[in-house]
């Protein structure tokens, strides 16, 4: 199973090494704003209306502070701006990162 080997923050991007040998990098911003919470994407009912998710997308400034790693399959970061709801799994994290 694909997982982060190590995590770090160099300058302000969050750099992650993987188990196969892949290093990804992110800019902070883009992170946030692909946040995959409630707050960002919205949620659907079970009839397929959806709430919320029509917030900002850009989030100039924004930093990672510190992340959690949560089970064997996601991370939660904590943003400068007070965010810290989005659980983003190691699959997302693999499709966010630049080829």
């Amino acid at each position: 199973m694909l997982s982060p080997a190590n995590i770090q923050l160099i300058g302000q991007e969050v750099a992650i090494a993987w188990s196969d040998g892949v290093e990804s990098y992110f800019n902070p911003e883009h992170l946030r704003a692909v946040s995959p919470s409630a707050e960002t994407q919205g949620e659907r009912d079970v009839l397929g209306n959806q709430y919320g998710g029509g917030g900002s997308r850009r989030f100039p400034g924004v930093r990672v502070l510190g992340w959690e790693q949560i089970g064997n399959y996601a991370l939660r970061f904590e943003f400068s701006d007070g965010h810290r709801t989005g659980l983003y799994s190691y699959d997302y994290l693999r499709t966010l990162a630049p080829a």
